[in-house]
């Protein structure tokens, strides 16, 4: 979110939590990306603030009520308000349960991959509309492609992102595998370790796809606990998503901190893994 943009969230956030009779004297900030993850004390309350532009607020309250309801490892919306979102002074907001961190926060791989088949396992059994994991990969594909938004990128990069995205999307999209619900983004960054174990967050990138492409996100060990996996398909999704969110670091918007450092590192990543299995992505 951009830094003007920030103490409006955060009014957004604290006036609408009031509004609902919950006290809220303090704003912790917990996370400023695309949208603004807040604490709310001392009714300990997490909010999530996004510009109103920013549609999508309601598909996860709704998908997340309904993957808690089956008992799905995921952070629940918090229960002494209405389940809902609440629009205020160009902002949507969101109230969901804080749970307190535990140590350590070392997460297994074991558990990890656990807790991510269990969440495909509800996932498999709700039917939403989502977009497959292509569209995902055409948004970066069309990033690339624009030399406004990605000015800095260098022509060799560019085409090597560019051919990347495509010839992977290609090759992934036409193996004809099970494809279902997907988290989208199950990376480190949107797992809670909490007293009631493993909690998945951030369910606004869900999409359908191969479960090889939710473990792409996830650290490599995850990969070997989980089971039925495709291991070429494994990984061909890994360079996918490493060109998709190197893509994202060269959007002049992006907001990453070090976002720059790190999409000259994964450029290098992409080049290395491309080399060691041996993928043309000319074609």
């Amino acid at each position: 979110m951009q830094a003007s943009e920030v103490p409006s969230a955060v009014a957004a956030a604290m006036s609408t939590a009031s509004s609902l009779g919950l006290t809220v004297d303090d704003a912790i900030v917990l996370h400023d990306s695309n949208k603004l993850t807040l604490r709310l004390l001392p009714c300990d309350v997490l909010a999530r603030v996004a510009p109103v532009a920013h549609q999508v607020a309601q598909f996860e309250v709704e998908l997340a009520q309904r993957l808690v309801e089956s008992g799905c490892p995921v952070a629940a919306l918090d229960p002494r308000v209405e389940p809902g979102v609440y629009e205020r002074d160009g902002f949507v907001v969101t109230l969901w349960t804080y749970y307190e961190p535990v140590a350590p926060r070392e997460v297994s791989p074991a558990d990890y991959a656990n807790a991510l088949e269990r969440l495909h396992a509800g996932m498999r059994e709700i039917d939403v509309p989502t977009p497959r994991f292509t569209d995902r990969v055409e948004q970066a594909q069309q990033l690339v492609a624009n030399r406004d938004r990605t000015p800095a990128l260098a022509d060799a990069d560019r085409k090597l992102l560019g051919d990347t995205l495509r010839s992977l999307r290609r090759v992934i999209g036409e193996r004809g595998g099970t494809e279902q619900l997907l988290h989208g983004e199950p990376h480190p960054g949107n797992v809670l370790t909490t007293e009631n174990g493993l909690l998945f967050i951030d369910l606004e990138t869900c999409c359908r796809g191969p479960v090889e492409f939710d473990l792409a996100h996830a650290p490599e060990e995850v990969g070997e606990h989980y089971p039925g996996v495709d291991q070429d398909l494994l990984r061909e999704c890994r360079i996918l998503v490493l060109a998709m969110i190197t893509a994202w670091r060269w959007d002049r918007g992006d907001q990453l901190p070090n976002g720059r450092r790190l999409g000259t590192e994964w450029l290098s990543r992409i080049r290395a893994a491309l080399d060691r299995n041996g993928l043309d992505t000319h074609g």
